[in-house]
């Protein structure tokens, strides 16, 4: 017959639960508060933004709703174009959001304002931004799930972060989550950006085939043009390519087909 009352243990004998964060937290300096621990991540959202603080602005009704119903237990954003924190001259920490004007000031209260509120204040978050409004990653974790380990490069290293935050890995017990935001192409073979990019896409095979012990979940924006459907203007782009065209604002170049 089967048991449907759980026995009453001795007094004294029930085993009290560790508060100890030291295997569950993420070993990059961040306290995370205590909360009922879920084991491994299992739905994944990855978006890029394309400035996430104008998405505040003019969208975010629309992406709160829209996280809300899907419920995500990780969200990696690309190209969030916030600037990292460190006065004019001095060092920048690429994990901090800056905060040392007026104008910046206003900005970070108006985003983590946003990203407070529901559904996002169930969220752990981690930066990692470039000196300017330009590129820069963000991770959003359910507080419920703590990563072993929280890193900002290829190489795996806690503290240094890849130029123009490209990069946030997080490690969990039984997986990896790897952000994202690939360097662009360029539009000529000959220009440093396509060198730039030969040597990221390196680099990236190189941490896939090391990083083979747990399985990987790869998210971002990978740059990358595979088919007509990756392309705002398919037809433009071709022609354009076809004739010589340089745009003249460098972040609206197509990715090389690949």
């Amino acid at each position: 017959m089967k048991r449907f009352f759980k026995p009453i243990e001795k007094e004294g004998s029930a085993k009290k639960p560790s508060l100890s964060p030291s295997k569950n937290g993420a070993e990059n300096g961040d306290a995370l508060p205590e909360v009922d621990v879920k084991k491994e991540p299992l739905k994944f959202l990855t978006w890029n933004a394309n400035s996430l603080l104008l998405r505040v602005k003019s969208n975010w009704p629309e992406f709160s709703n829209f996280v809300s119903n899907l419920d995500p237990d990780v969200i990696a954003i690309q190209e969030v174009r916030m600037p990292a924190a460190g006065s004019k001259g001095a060092p920048k920490k690429p994990g901090e959001l800056k905060d040392d004007t007026s104008p910046s000031r206003e900005e970070k209260q108006i985003l983590m304002r946003a990203l407070s509120s529901p559904p996002f204040g169930n969220y752990h978050v981690w930066w990692s931004l470039a000196d300017t409004k330009y590129a820069g990653t963000a991770l959003l974790v359910k507080k419920c799930l703590r990563p072993l380990k929280v890193s900002f490069s290829l190489d795996g290293t806690v503290s240094k972060h890849e130029p123009d935050g490209r990069v946030i890995l997080a490690e969990f017990e039984t997986l990896r989550i790897l952000n994202t935001y690939a360097p662009n192409n360029g539009w000529k073979d000959e220009e440093n950006s396509f060198q730039r990019r030969r040597k990221w896409d390196k680099r990236l095979l190189e941490f896939v085939v090391q990083s083979s012990d747990k399985p990987l979940i790869w998210c971002g924006d990978l740059n990358v043009s595979h088919e007509d459907i990756d392309v705002s203007h398919p037809e433009f782009f071709s022609a354009a390519k076809m004739n010589g065209y340089v745009p003249p604002n460098k972040e609206g170049k197509v990715s090389r087909r690949v």
